[in-house]
């Protein structure tokens, strides 16, 4: 098994496709105007319309609703991406913090409300853990 891919959901496609190719600064791959994905070379962050949910089963997920997962990114410098994001960013959960583990993140909601955490690797531990330098 392999994992490829988290799909959101949200009422607003363009808008949250807009957010994430800013964050990332990665441009959007479009399969029609109801879905784009992100691609990564981790894996791809989908983003799909609401008006697709029937086709799963109705009512099998709601947009604007998560509060349980967190979307994470590994970035070079977070403390630079906060500086980069900060004006863009309506909802910052955590400036940047180094937390117990070994990782210095920054966390923020993105128009949904879906939390989302940059995060830089800065202990030895931490940086062997993801195998950057």
């Amino acid at each position: 098994m392999k994992f490829v891919s988290t799909r959101i959901i949200t009422a607003d496609v363009s808008q949250l496709v807009g957010f994430y190719e800013l964050v990332t600064g990665i441009a959007a791959v479009w399969g029609n105007e109801l879905f784009a994905e992100i691609p990564t070379p981790a894996g791809t962050l989908a983003i799909g319309s609401d008006k697709t949910v029937p086709l799963f089963g109705a009512g099998s997920a709601e947009p604007a609703a998560n509060r349980s997962a967190i979307l994470e990114f590994i970035v070079e410098d977070v403390d630079a991406e906060y500086d980069r994001l900060r004006d863009h960013v309506a909802d910052i959960v955590t400036e940047p913090t180094t937390m117990p583990w070994g990782n210095r993140a920054l966390m923020f909601r993105d128009p949904d409300g879906n939390l989302v955490n940059l995060f830089t690797p800065v202990t030895e531990e931490a940086r062997a853990k993801f195998a950057v330098g």
